[in-house]
């Protein structure tokens, strides 16, 4: 026998002796040929083991080129991770660590009972008992790649026998686990297997291609994990997914949420999700609050402002023939169907067609915000901003009026307000964890504040909201009687300097003891509130009109009387076409319009005058001005004139947006609304015309108001009778409210002491 013989011969009796003790061991073992398939019959080996005399026969057959072990027989199961189909040997060494640290966090003693053989390919086997196991299975597929990671070879398989042993323990000491570890194996492999995304049922609608729908636009601004956090926990981060628990499952893991995709793949079958399917954000939210109905879900979301607003034409409110001459309000500024809802309003709520025009105008200011401007001039531009305060006597009605305008924008704020709280409180709790938890929760960033409509609140906290909004921060008070008395002084850093610098679009910083440092460089903060005849009166001070800041204020004092109850039902789908439309409206400008610059401050569009419109607008700028040097005008309302010079190419500017956005079905053609038609800048003289109005009104109100009050405190001994007269002896007209109100007595009594004269 030759030396390479002998060679050979001694170690074919080594191998076959240690595979002589795998059989001893209880394993069933084969031989492998060509193509890596056994080169002999080997049906019967998967019930039946080879005696060692038999296999000692396959062995030396001159076609064997391997050994392999019979899964299924004994309760054999192997897990099979193929690790050549990932590009680098890093990746490959990064994958097995990740997961063999799953398995040992997981499975108690898993070194201890599971036997691991590193494979030729870089792959691994881990080799395990148990009395119940099932047939070949794929377990899990990355994203983009054909090929199994990780499949079980069962009933029916085998496995090549490798030497190169990662575990402690080797082939003969293979031992049976129990049900629950090869569970926790088996799920902590499939969480490895990426899901295609299923198309949801989509509920019909009237959408087309260049709409959103409600539940596209609910997953573009929601995740999963928004919906479901409070009803799991997230237990550990891998390669691409987040794993997380059901709170109060007995299982290790409920199943994950992938980080690309964001969508969630459960496991446990003991939620109101489907298990084993991708489910999406808007899915999540069906299935919890909609037991599944995708139709009332997406109607839920839409109502909720998610989605391209439906505005449909046939449901515009039915055209109502008005007589504008007997109105004081210039409705007719307005698109038909706008004017046609706050004429059902009014007719059917009793509500002030003037107070809901003012609220209209107030809302476009805030909507069209940063994103356009006005060019008047070369060096001369101006933004849509707007101050208008709504005079009434108290029970007139004034917030519900204004509500029934602004009620679109108004849930819009809210819900941003929730989710801003909410988001907030995850923060916060994320922010509690130390770095091991932090480590195995999604990270969560500190939310920006998207509120846009403001009341109560600070400068300060108004600065910093309208730091966190470009476009515009509206502030709407019920009563603004709190921030007119706030004007009263003039003084270096007061807030009338802030709110000054704000009308005027000029860039604002704070730099207060008691706040961090902020920054607007374009404020649009419009104005909106109720207040009372008198509180307004004291505040028409001769001092309040040298500081130019009440002339800026526009007002709006209707005669209105407390109206009785009426049986006119509002047309619903009148209501709902209006919301829609504001709302599409907003989202169409904060889309599709608002631009922004590397330093992520909008860059405004600038709208110019037609030709057209530029003759009138020089028309109306020279009659403003004759006014100013005229002789005959009151020195009182001249002040005012000057702001109304900037007021009207505002006016027109947002006149022009409605009426482009309208006429053009709801889409902003720049070439039109940069453009602004002579109509827009006629329809603005007559706003401005009637806010001019108005100022007189508020003014000889003022004035009768003074009057009377220097009457009553000369004759603070006599009755009330007597002042009454006297002050009836001045002013045969003088408002009986008011004087009610000065003497603390009813109208009627007033009436009572004039029935003599």
């Amino acid at each position: 026998m030759h030396d390479l013989e002998r060679v050979d011969f001694y170690f074919c009796m080594i191998e076959l002796t240690h595979l002589n003790r795998l059989i001893d061991s209880g394993f069933s073992l084969i031989c492998i040929g060509e193509g890596k398939r056994p080169n002999h019959p080997w049906k019967d080996n998967q019930t039946k083991a080879f005696s060692k005399e038999e296999f000692a026969f396959v062995y030396h057959d001159p076609t064997t080129k391997g050994y392999g072990i019979v899964t299924g027989f004994n309760g054999l199961e192997v897990v099979d991770i193929d690790l050549k189909i990932l590009p680098t040997l890093q990746d490959q060494q990064d994958f097995w660590n990740e997961f063999y640290s799953l398995l040992c966090d997981n499975i108690a003693d898993f070194e201890e009972k599971f036997v691991i053989y590193k494979t030729i390919n870089n792959g691994y086997h881990i080799l395990y008992r148990c009395e119940q196991i099932e047939g070949n299975k794929k377990l899990a597929k990355l994203k983009g790649h054909k090929e199994a990671i990780i499949e079980t070879r069962g009933t029916g398989g085998y496995v090549f026998i490798y030497t190169k042993r990662v575990s402690k323990n080797g082939y003969t000491a293979v031992q049976e686990v129990s049900l629950k570890d090869r569970e926790v194996l088996l799920s902590i492999c499939r969480m490895y297997d990426y899901k295609e995304p299923i198309k949801i049922e989509e509920p019909k609608t009237e959408y087309n291609e260049q709409e959103i729908t409600p539940w596209a636009d609910f997953n573009n601004k929601n995740n999963v994990w928004d919906i479901v956090h409070d009803e799991f926990e997230i237990i550990r981060s891998i390669r691409g997914k987040k794993i997380i628990r059901r709170h109060g499952a007995s299982s290790e893991h409920s199943g994950y949420i992938y980080d690309d995709s964001g969508l969630m793949y459960l496991f446990s079958t003991g939620t109101h999700y489907p298990h084993e399917t991708p489910i999406n954000p808007f899915q999540a939210y069906t299935y919890r609050y909609h037991h599944g109905d995708f139709s009332a879900s997406a109607k839920d979301v839409y109502l909720k402002g998610y989605g391209t607003r439906i505005v449909k034409q046939q449901d515009q409110p039915e055209t109502i023939q008005i007589d504008q001459q007997m109105m004081e309000f210039p409705l007719d500024i307005f698109p038909e169907a706008i004017q046609s809802y706050l004429i059902q309003c009014n007719t059917t709520l009793n509500s002030s067609i003037d107070y809901m025009g003012c609220s209209m105008l107030w809302m476009l200011s805030l909507i069209v915000g940063n994103s356009i401007k006005v060019q008047v001039k070369t060096g001369w531009v101006e933004a849509g901003i707007l101050w208008i305060a709504l005079v009434g006597r108290p029970g007139v009605g004034k917030t519900p009026n204004i509500n029934n305008v602004i009620f679109p924008l108004q849930k819009a704020n809210n819900n941003e307000i929730k989710k801003y709280i909410d988001q907030m409180d995850r923060f916060k709790k994320y922010q509690s964890l130390d770095k091991g938890q932090k480590e195995v929760s999604e990270e969560i960033s500190k939310p920006s504040k998207t509120q846009f409509i403001a009341s109560d609140i600070t400068i300060e906290a108004l600065v910093e909201l309208h730091e966190e909004n470009k476009n515009a921060v509206a502030v709407f008070k019920d009563e603004l009687a709190g921030w007119l008395k706030d004007m009263n002084k003039y003084r270096a850093g007061s807030d009338l300097e802030f709110w000054l610098s704000s009308w005027s679009n000029k860039g604002i910083a704070l730099n207060r003891k008691t706040a961090k440092s902020s920054f607007v460089e374009s404020p649009v903060i419009p104005i909106l509130g109720g207040v009372q005849p008198g509180i307004l009166n004291q505040f028409y001070t001769e001092e309040n009109k040298d500081n130019g800041f009440v002339d800026r204020i526009l007002t709006c004092f209707p005669h209105l009387d407390v109206e009785g109850y009426n049986d006119n039902e509002m047309d619903q789908t009148a209501l709902e076409w209006f919301e829609a439309f504001i709302i599409k409206l907003y989202r169409t400008i904060k889309d599709k319009v608002i631009d922004y610059d590397f330093d992520m401050e909008i860059q405004s569009l600038i709208a110019k005058f037609s030709p057209e419109a530029k003759e009138q607008w020089k028309r109306i700028f020279n009659e403003i001005t004759e006014i100013q040097n005229s002789n005959d005008e009151n020195e009182y309302m001249k002040s005012m004139l000057p702001k109304q010079k900037s007021y009207i190419p505002r006016f027109a500017l947002l006149i022009h947006v409605l009426d482009c956005y309208y006429f053009d079905s709801g889409n902003i053609y720049l070439s039109n609304v940069l453009n602004i038609s002579e109509d827009s800048i006629l329809k603005a003289e007559r706003l401005s015309k009637y806010f001019i109005n108005m100022a007189k009104k508020i003014k000889i109100q003022s004035s009768e108001f003074q009057t009377m009050k220097t009457i009553l405190k000369e004759m603070q001994g006599a009755s009330n009778k007597e002042k009454t007269l006297a002050v009836h002896k001045i002013n045969p007209d003088f408002n009986r409210t008011e004087l009610a109100e000065l003497l603390n007595v009813t109208r009627r009594t007033i009436i009572n002491y004039l029935k003599e004269v």
